[in-house]
């Protein structure tokens, strides 16, 4: 069950399943790059003021749950996320540059979906077992 969060004059459990992939689903995400970029992830959930409770993903995209507070603006997030994420990623790893087009690192959409109590579970578990290299 998802824990409530109290608010100055509201109540609420605010949590969303985000994903987006690679320019052109190139698979560029080995282990090291994925170990690297959640922590980068984190970082700037940190920053931001929300929290990544579960993040995974295969060489091509990426998985998130994040909870949040009802002032945060879903796009500002992802925003933040994606492109502090690809400009520290491209300076750890120049190398991406050339396996990608025009050193793009992510596709401009993404997708998003509320998180209710009765699927959390399933989405963890989901996230969680994207695994395969």
């Amino acid at each position: 069950m998802s824990e409530i969060q109290h608010g100055r004059g509201y109540v609420y459990s605010i949590k969303y399943h985000i994903v987006w992939c690679t320019k052109y689903r190139r698979k560029v995400l080995n282990n090291e790059v994925m170990r690297s970029l959640i922590s980068i992830l984190n970082t700037i959930a940190i920053e931001n003021s929300f929290t990544i409770e579960e993040v995974n993903g295969l060489a091509d995209h990426i998985h998130l749950l994040v909870k949040c507070t009802p002032q945060h603006y879903i796009p500002s997030m992802v925003k933040a996320l994606k492109g502090v994420s690809a400009r520290l990623l491209l300076k750890q790893y120049p190398e991406l540059k050339t396996q990608l087009h025009r050193g793009h690192l992510w596709n401009p959409s993404y997708f998003v979906a509320t998180v209710g109590e009765v699927n959390e579970e399933l989405i963890r578990n989901y996230i969680t077992s994207q695994t395969e290299r």
